[in-house]
């Protein structure tokens, strides 16, 4: 009878209409454990309930309800249905849903929900505007249903700090994130604006030396993260001892055995809590609140439920030298009318080894050797492609390996439609597999690095525009920093000009304010950069180049926005001297 009462106290029991209308009026949260009167409430929960009821419910705020599908109406598509289901209501609607009995999940919901009405209480938020859940009957849904939230999936915004970025730890933290069975949704990289740093981390701004942090935050490079827990991951648990109270019990009210609790070797952690046991928490903040997650993705990345629904791509294509050399435009403007976009691309004359790779799956035919000679007899084009399904859509694009096959299963293919005479092999060429591409992208266009600086006078408005250019031209900013060039420094970047009589002018534009220092990463970075900068002079730029970001940004010779190395030795000495670390040389050409 004691362990009657108490569940009593726990939950209180909903089961009638109007008792439901009242429960929607309760203060704060109310965890709702729906359940059918012929298998009961979900006893494997009542533990964590218990838990979290005696840690946060001091102020009243959270309450629990078991309530009984089969006489509240609005559960009509609950009924008979085994499987457990937790409902959220929030402010009299219910905004969450979460199937199954997964306590790390709905322990970290109900921790996040409460999070936020203490500070809507508090006036230190406005109350999200959440989306009210509509039943409808799951079995008509065709089990599109996700098996943990149907309601929305829950995200944390991750920011890796910039002394992190410096310090190179990026991919060790990405890296220990995904091990941890964590999302990686959609991550970028950017100089944080300073509302976006006091808006971030509004928690902090009583702390005395906030200022002096929003400044070490808008001076450095930054990675943000959205992360989701994965539909697939497994749950990780602490260890935990076998409890002889917990063997099977009779359950007098249902008469039936209920099973103990599986036993758990170990415990799962909310994201927050695995980076402190990894001692990373302090490299990487963590914000995980769900109303302060959306506004955070919305401010970070406004597109992100349209590109969180494409799988971009990117893999290696072919034209082969036949194909090159008589129908490059035509095939191009294909691959452009298909909606792929060619990230790069460059000429190349292969060697025999190359060649005989690229063609392996041809080398028991009668063909193969003249087929190598073909190969190896001028240049073919290799182009990075990228798309939503990009893999998929050129397989289907260009068609099988062969004329023969191609002219059966797709007759309207690429491999048909530029067919070479006396060569019944497809005279275009793609990844096989996504991991094949990224082998082959880094071998055919190996990366690049070089220096690049923004200078004082160009505004913040027309540095985050350049940012923008520079990321949309392909490049990868790899490492960045905000700095005040000394004349020590300069001569780091302008050693070719140190001795020149103007150098003393370029020195005062430099002192005038911040510059932006970064490297750059890209396949024949350094060329590309300098031709994405235009002249050195803004008026000879707007002639010859005018969509260069001299002939946008520049207003003199001196105030020309940009700087960048002059080629890769020069880049690589000058990235050691200004990050103090190793650069190794790339190969210039393949």
């Amino acid at each position: 009878m004691a362990s009657k009462k108490r569940e009593i106290q726990l939950q209180t029991v909903v089961n009638s209409q109007s008792l439901w209308d009242e429960m929607l009026q309760n203060k704060g949260l109310t965890v709702i454990d729906v359940y059918q009167a012929w298998c009961g409430p979900c006893k494997a929960m009542q533990p964590l309930f218990r838990k979290l009821k005696n840690e946060l419910n001091e102020d009243e705020l959270l309450h629990f309800v078991v309530a009984e599908a089969d006489n509240i109406a609005i559960l009509q598509s609950f009924r008979d249905k085994c499987e457990p289901v937790f409902l959220f209501s929030v402010n009299g609607k219910i905004i969450a849903k979460i199937i199954g009995a997964n306590a790390p999940l709905v322990n970290q919901k109900i921790i996040n929900l409460i999070d936020e009405e203490r500070k809507i209480e508090a006036g230190e938020m406005v109350r999200p505007q959440y989306h009210e859940i509509v039943f409808v009957d799951s079995d008509a849904e065709d089990g599109e249903e996700s098996p943990y939230e149907s309601a929305e999936q829950l995200y944390s915004i991750a920011i890796i700090k910039p002394d992190a970025v410096i310090a190179r730890k990026s991919l060790e933290i990405k890296k220990k994130i995904l091990e941890a069975g964590f999302v990686i949704e959609i991550e970028d990289k950017r100089v944080l604006t300073e509302q976006q740093v006091r808006d971030f981390y509004s928690r902090l701004a009583d702390q005395p030396d906030f200022e002096d942090f929003v400044l070490f935050m808008t001076n450095g490079l930054s990675h943000i993260l959205v992360i989701s827990q994965g539909n697939e991951e497994q749950p990780v648990w602490e260890e935990t001892e076998p409890n002889p109270e917990t063997e099977t019990k009779v359950d007098e009210d249902h008469h039936h055995e209920v099973a103990p609790p599986t036993l758990r070797k170990e415990k799962r952690y909310s994201l927050q809590e695995y980076l402190e046991r990894q001692h990373i928490s302090q490299l990487c903040d963590i914000e995980e609140s769900i109303a302060n997650v959306n506004k955070f993705i919305d401010m970070f990345f406004p597109d992100f439920k349209s590109m969180k629904n494409l799988k971009l791509e990117k893999i290696l294509a072919l034209l082969r030298p036949d194909l090159f050399q008589e129908k490059k435009e035509n095939v191009l403007g294909i691959i452009h009318d298909e909606g792929f976009k060619i990230l790069m691309q460059r000429p190349i004359v292969l060697s025999e080894e190359e060649a005989q790779t690229l063609c392996k799956e041809y080398e028991n035919e009668d063909y193969f050797e003249n087929l190598i000679k073909k190969m190896t007899s001028g240049p073919s084009l290799a182009l990075v492609l990228l798309r939503d399904n990009c893999l998929q859509h050129w397989k289907e694009l260009i068609g099988p390996s062969s004329v023969e096959k191609a002219k059966i299963s797709l007759p309207e293919s690429l491999c048909v439609q530029f067919a070479v005479e006396g060569l019944p092999i497809n005279q275009l060429y793609g990844s096989d597999s996504l991991e094949t591409a990224e082998k082959e992208i880094q071998y055919f266009f190996p990366p690049q690095q070089t220096l690049a600086l923004i200078k004082p006078h160009v505004t913040q408005e027309q540095r985050e525009e350049i940012l923008k250019y520079i990321k949309e031209s392909g490049f990868e900013i790899t490492q960045m920093k905000e700095m005040l060039l000394n004349e020590e420094a300069a001569d780091k970047i302008y050693s070719k000009i140190k001795t020149k009589d103007f150098y003393k002018d370029v020195l005062e534009v430099l002192s005038e304010g911040l510059s932006l220092v970064m490297i750059l990463t890209k396949w024949n970075a350094v060329s590309d950069w300098r031709r994405l900068m235009g002249p050195v002079d803004p008026d000879e730029a707007k002639l010859l180049s005018p969509d260069s970001i001299r002939a946008q940004f520049g207003t003199s010779v001196l105030k020309n926005a940009v700087h960048g190395s002059s080629n890769i030795h020069e880049a690589m000495e000058t990235i050691n001297q200004m990050f103090e670390v190793l650069v190794p040389e790339n190969p210039e050409g393949n």
